[in-house]
């Protein structure tokens, strides 16, 4: 029997009460022994999620068929040829013949000729049923990209951050009013910001600042600065190799580069860029000391900070929820699919317990079945996490046992409790689950994806809504980009001929014969001629290539291009971390829709330098 979400979640209340609806008076921190424990609702809420929970990762009874499946245990797991776990993988009980009966002559013969035939009716199947495949929706702006092979199926927790990841902001909104209240801050402390405006469109997602020289640059893969922007002016192609051709930029180097992860980065690179402005034209005041580019950074990030701290911005925001946050309606039912298949869900956020609450029952509750608040669907929620540190050290971990937020000291976190602190050992000991068994979804490469890996070996996807926008603009451009290769391919072939007589006639002048006999007998006017005319063709060539390079991504952002290339060929240096750090990565959580719980991403072949074109076997041995 096959049960809608409403009707699952019927049966599911139906097991007991409604513990998040109780509430509690606001008691002092003298009376915190005297506060109800709500462990007993926590324990009520775990019962709930446990009713609710199928077979899963770590196994279980499996409820249609279980006469027929079962479910790959944590204990009996194995690893397959690609070096993933099998644990979650389902398996026949029966004789996979003896299983179909009178069709189980289908399954006999060749296995290739078997898969041929499968194949084509899974894809005829998927098509009568309406289904889109992960195949085509990895062919769109929202589907799921993999960089390491990763098998969902043996994942036993997914973990989630929330800003920018379970929940999406406006950006013009959001990061509008961040900027507003730093301008505000610079303002008292003396900065002139009379006649400043926010424009993301300055900025975007992976650039870095250079703290010493008060530029914005992106770099390729390498590390080699690619395009640069002093103050809010875009460099020339020259300044920018007098300036960086003799080095890389090098993360590692704090003190000097600032890496752009997240759209929080947008406000205050834009309100950096544009007080470097202020700076070279001279309009900081003298009263405020004498300012470098360094200093000038510390400032602002400073005013940015305050803006943060203070809690006035994130106070706007709570009261007005619907004006900074874009609801998306389809994510709750991608966590529900995914509890539902036993994976145990995390919410880890470095923001307070009052803002989590009210942006959480803002964006998911209206979207959830009968009721349901959007903390039934967590088996533990950490809040004021203080990430990187929470992947690396321990911090005293409290649970908070009121709505109004008053928590106390706590030394053991249970399923379906709401804590404050702690760390993800505490989570790995709590929940039984340990490194490449967790999945964690976070929009930071360094915050959630880079140090997660690194310290805990936590598999990781990364959450990159300008993926859509991207996806579309490569879309776009793809006319300009054939012209472009082909005008460079061009230049290639016309160059080509260009330096082998160039090389003709450097022997020549040294009484030395050409390459060939053909070339040696050239005469010398030929070669003078034909040398003239291809150069005069490369010029030209090389004039409409530069033009058309710097146009290209425009369509993404008209100063920076596209996000994840630098230049037509290579990658961006936020691309190259992506690929290191993130295992997956997406626009959105909701885009899991499309490949269900027990999804098994395969990395796609890597090219290299000498791939292709690949002579054949006979053409080498001749």
């Amino acid at each position: 029997m096959n049960l809608s979400a409403d009707q699952v979640f019927d049966r599911m209340l139906l097991c007991a009460d409604m513990a998040t609806k109780m509430s509690f008076a606001t008691c002092s921190t003298g009376f915190m022994s005297e506060l109800p424990d709500l462990r007993k609702s926590n324990k009520r809420r775990s019962l709930r999620m446990s009713k609710c929970r199928a077979a899963g990762a770590d196994g279980g009874r499996v409820t249609v068929g279980d006469d027929v499946f079962s479910v790959t245990t944590s204990s009996k797991y194995e690893v397959d040829y690609l070096g993933q776990s099998t644990k979650g993988d389902l398996n026949l009980k029966l004789d996979p013949l003896q299983s179909f009966g009178n069709g189980q002559a289908t399954l006999e013969g060749p296995i290739e000729e078997v898969a041929r035939t499968e194949a084509q009716a899974a894809e005829n199947l998927i098509r009568e049923l309406g289904i889109q495949g992960p195949f085509s929706a990895q062919h769109s702006p929202r589907g799921i990209f993999c960089s390491r092979t990763l098998n969902l199926r043996s994942i036993s927790a997914i973990g989630y951050d929330m800003d920018y990841t379970l929940m999406h902001y406006n950006v013009m909104a959001w990061e509008g009013r961040a900027y507003d209240y730093c301008m505000e801050n610079l303002k008292h402390m003396g900065f002139p910001v009379d006649g400043l405006s926010f424009d993301p469109e300055l900025v975007i997602r992976g650039l870095m600042i250079d703290k010493e020289k008060g530029n914005l640059v992106k770099a390729d893969r390498f590390g080699y600065v690619k395009r640069a922007m002093h103050g809010t002016k875009m460099l020339s192609n020259k300044a920018v190799s007098e300036i960086y051709g003799r080095e890389l930029v090098d993360l590692r180097n704090q003190s000097r580069w600032e890496f752009l992860n997240t759209f929080f980065s947008v406000s205050e690179a834009l309100a950096y860029a544009q007080m470097v402005d202020r700076l070279d034209d001279g309009l900081i005041s003298a009263d405020l000391g004498t300012l470098d580019y360094k200093g000038l950074y510390k400032a602002v990030a400073k005013a940015l900070f305050r803006a943060h701290v203070e809690g006035q911005l994130k106070s706007e925001i709570m009261s007005k929820p619907e004006l900074f946050v874009e609801p998306d309606p389809e994510l709750p039912l991608a966590l529900l699919d995914q509890k539902e298949a036993g994976k145990k869900l995390l919410l880890i956020t470095n923001s307070d317990y009052h803002y989590t609450n009210k942006m959480m029952k803002h964006s998911f509750n209206k979207f959830l079945p009968n009721g349901m608040d959007w903390r039934d669907l967590f088996d533990m929620v950490i809040v004021s996490a203080r990430k990187p540190e929470f992947f690396q050290m321990s911090h005293p971990l409290y649970e908070v046992v009121t709505g109004e937020g008053l928590m106390r000291p706590c030394f053991k976190a249970e399923t379906g409790g709401l804590y404050s602190g702690g760390s993800a050992q505490m989570v790995e000991s709590s929940l039984n689950v340990h490194g490449d068994e967790i999945l964690y979804v976070g929009d930071h490469i360094y915050t959630d994806v880079s140090v997660s890996k690194v310290h805990l070996r936590w598999r990781t996807a990364l959450i990159c809504r300008e993926l859509e926008e991207e996806y579309m603009a490569l879309i776009g451009s793809r006319g300009h980009r054939e012209e472009l290769i082909e005008l460079i391919n061009q230049k290639e072939v016309v160059g080509d001929l260009f330096n082998q007589l160039r090389l003709a006639l450097q022997r020549r002048s040294k009484g030395r014969p050409a390459q060939t006999l053909a070339a040696t007998n050239l005469g010398d006017q030929e070669l003078t001629e034909t040398m003239q005319k291809l150069l005069i063709v490369m010029q030209r060539l090389d004039d409409k290539i530069g033009l058309m390079l710097e146009s290209d991504g425009e369509l993404f952002n008209k100063r920076w291009g596209f996000l994840s290339r630098a230049g037509l060929w290579d990658k961006s240096h936020l691309m190259r971390q992506i690929e290191k750090y993130a295992d997956i990565y997406t626009s959105r959580v909701s885009n899991f829709l499309n490949y269900t719980p027990f999804m098994y991403f395969r990395s796609q072949e890597q090219s290299l330098a000498h791939d292709s074109p690949l002579p054949d076997a006979a053409a080498t041995e001749n």
